[in-house]
């Protein structure tokens, strides 16, 4: 274990600063890239989708694996393939170039998530692992915060370029984890190459369901799918209803990553270790609700940039919380365990931008009802199936 060094935690956080800045690039650009394409909401709602499918598929793969042969081989094949598709994004011309490279991507980047949560699983604490969380969601934050301004810059000149810049920024990541980052699963701990668990357990996700984790696992696919219900749909909202432009976009990407940030690097940890991890999903969920719909009454620039700014700070905390939480409680090893959660975030991100999609092509205002209705169920959950419990890996 590594928890006696703090550095490790802070350099898996600063690779991950370079990769979700790459993601951020894009962001604010995949709606008019859409749009030059003759797509519309539903089609960006597919293509959302198709990237989590193969999360969902290959997530839970790439985790069992890295219980074999180490967090660190597995976690540069995700930053690797992510880069490779980025390139092949910028490359797109028609459609189905553009599914084809979000198919791939959804392949090969799932090893990135689930490999870098068991990391922290590996190396802190209980008590920490809140906290631990935590500062991942704010290094992935930070991503989001500068990425989309520097996207939307970029796309004056070319949609293309943002991608080709995420691309080399990649590069750079995995240079980093290459160099800096050590690994943190020692062989004394790895699964057996021999051993008789096989690598995709479909048996033993059934189980977990109705194990110790069960309900969170469903939480964390209801926090993800109501989000994404909403940010699946974002920039092309903002396209359609006020006209804005890539600049514009940019910068409500950049305020939604930078309230994230904020919350989940400066409360995350204090509010869950003062109030429990349990505490913090209940309220986190009903203000999730409540807050999305004041998304829908904002008219103007700067009313939309302080409500959503809200709705994120409101989100800022949920899925650290549910995931330490499950990190805690599993009864599984901590590779297949953040696996198998990434697998229901997975199922959050296709189910929320095909709604999302679906119901934008009806009304604008849709995707705001739906995401909220989304939020009241997992608060109306974790009042119902989620208890405080002494004992780890027993919810009652």
């Amino acid at each position: 274990m590594n928890a006696s060094n703090p550095k490790n935690l802070y350099i898996l956080a600063f690779t991950l600063v370079v990769v979700t800045l790459g993601f951020g690039v894009v962001m604010p650009i995949i709606p008019f890239y859409m749009e030059n394409l003759g797509a519309g909401g539903t089609e960006l709602g597919l293509l959302v989708a198709s990237y989590a499918v193969m999360r969902l598929i290959f997530g839970p793969i790439w985790g069992s694996l890295s219980d074999r042969v180490g967090r660190k081989p597995i976690l540069m094949i995700g930053v690797l393939g992510y880069g490779i598709t980025m390139v092949g994004f910028g490359l797109a011309t028609q459609l189905w170039m553009m599914f084809a490279a979000r198919i791939l991507a959804g392949v090969l980047s799932s090893a990135t998530s689930p490999t870098t949560m068991a990391y922290i699983g590996d190396s802190t604490s209980e008590e920490d692992r809140g906290g631990g969380m935590g500062i991942l969601g704010a290094a992935a934050g930070l991503g989001t915060i500068f990425g989309p301004a520097l996207g939307g810059l970029l796309a004056d000149k070319s949609l293309s370029t943002p991608f080709f810049v995420a691309g080399g920024m990649s590069v750079l990541a995995l240079i980093l984890i290459t160099v800096l980052l050590p690994e943190s699963l020692k062989e004394a701990d790895r699964s057996s190459k021999d051993t008789d668990q096989p690598i995709l357990d479909l048996r033993a996700w059934w189980k977990a369901l109705f194990s110790a984790i069960g309900p969170l696992l469903v939480l964390v696919f209801l926090v993800t799918g109501g989000l994404m219900i909403f940010y699946g749909i974002l920039g092309l909202y903002a396209l359609e209803r006020f006209e804005y432009g890539t600049s514009e976009v940019g910068v409500i990407f950049t305020v939604l990553g930078l309230v994230m940030a904020l919350g989940q690097g400066l409360l995350v940890g204090p509010f869950t270790k003062r109030y429990g991890d349990l505490a913090v999903i209940k309220v986190s969920f009903l203000l999730s609700a409540a807050s999305l719909l004041t998304v829908m009454v904002a008219d103007q620039y700067t009313t939309l940039l302080l409500t959503l700014g809200f709705f994120s700070l409101s989100n800022a905390l949920l899925i650290p919380a549910i995931t330490s939480l499950t990190s805690k409680r599993t009864t599984l090893s901590q590779g297949v365990t953040m696996g198998l959660s990434n697998s229901f975030i997975s199922l959050g991100r296709i189910f929320g931008p095909l709604l999302g999609g679906v119901v934008f092509d009806i009304n604008w205002g849709l995707p705001f009802v739906s995401g909220s209705v989304v939020m009241l169920i997992g608060f109306l959950v974790s009042l119902r199936w989620v208890k405080e419990t002494h004992v780890t890996g027993q919810v009652v």
